[in-house]
């Protein structure tokens, strides 16, 4: 984990440079914006790098979607034999090269950059001895910057949770600390419930149960965990999870008008490939129902018969 410490130090410190050019040591709001604007561009910075990543995600999940006939005839046809069921499956997606664990990846590839800030900003204390400031590409002058940066008063690496003894380490005020924190972890998952739930429906819901699984504890297990693990987050990763989120709202929205999701009734959303389409009658009532006499029309002649 050490070069990853080390690469989002570096990121995280050449956009605060830049950001200190522009603006100096100068504060308004309660707030060092070259250290939050730092963190702001350390998420675009990684989500660039990452963009090709999120392009084969779509591609793959797209790939899926156009699978499931096929893969509702195969569970159709194996019902009774899971091991036969489960070889044929692995093979189609290896012929049509689709992946279902595909939609998983951007997460686990920015959860070591995630553990990285968290180390970071976890290490800034004004108490750390001299040798260890300069740990990851630190100088003395930037740590002591960064360890008491602030968002409107709150210092980003102060937690909902800190202690008063912590909080007195950083020379913040408890009450402003817990503020800023219940909002941005407020607004953290919202933007991660809204970020889940736009891919969830504009892309479908799986018919594979492990996969309706996985969309299920993306739409609503994340937020949850992140409810009660935000509290303990440093408020400069707060800050990193909710630029993703905002990121990640804008970017899919671009993504899947570019990679439409299919439009026939086996990936509709909410639709299972598996249910056979119901075929409307044409006079109104509903699918599968023999349609009712219209008022007033002529009895056929098997009704003829059975009065006579």
């Amino acid at each position: 984990m050490s070069m990853i410490y080390h690469a989002i130090s570096a990121i995280l410190l050449f956009w605060h440079s830049a950001w200190q050019r522009l603006f100096g040591e100068a504060s308004a709001l309660g707030t060092d914006w070259s250290w939050v604007l730092g963190i702001v561009f350390l998420v675009l910075t990684v989500r660039v790098i990452l963009f090709p990543v999120f392009v084969r995600q779509i591609r793959s999940q797209r790939a899926v979607q156009a699978l499931q006939p096929r893969i509702a005839e195969l569970r159709a046809r194996h019902r009774d034999d899971r091991e036969t069921l489960q070889r044929e499956l692995v093979e189609l997606y290896r012929v049509e090269k689709a992946n279902p664990l595909m939609g998983l990846l951007p997460m686990v590839v920015q959860i070591p950059v995630f553990l990285g800030l968290l180390h970071v900003l976890r290490h800034l204390k004004p108490t750390m001895p001299e040798q260890l400031k300069t740990l990851y590409g630190w100088s003395v002058t930037q740590f002591d910057s960064a360890s008491s940066a602030t968002l409107f008063g709150a210092p980003i690496a102060g937690t909902f949770g800190s202690t008063g003894q912590d909080l007195a380490l950083l020379g913040a005020d408890g009450a402003t600390v817990r503020i800023v924190a219940a909002v941005l972890v407020a607004t953290m998952v919202a933007t991660t419930y809204l970020s889940s739930r736009q891919l969830i429906l504009r892309s479908g819901w799986a018919s594979d149960a492990p996969q309706r699984l996985v969309q299920r504890l993306m739409l609503y297990g994340i937020p949850a965990s992140l409810l009660v693990s935000g509290l303990i987050f440093p408020i400069g990763v707060i800050i990193y999870w909710v630029t993703t989120n905002l990121f990640s709202l804008g970017q899919q929205t671009w993504m899947l008008r570019r990679y439409p999701p299919p439009v026939d009734g086996a990936t509709s959303p909410g639709a299972r490939a598996d249910t056979p389409k119901a075929v409307p009658n044409g006079n109104g009532d509903e699918p599968g129902r023999p349609a009712a006499p219209k008022v007033g029309a002529k009895p056929t002649n098997r009704r003829r018969r059975r009065a006579a």
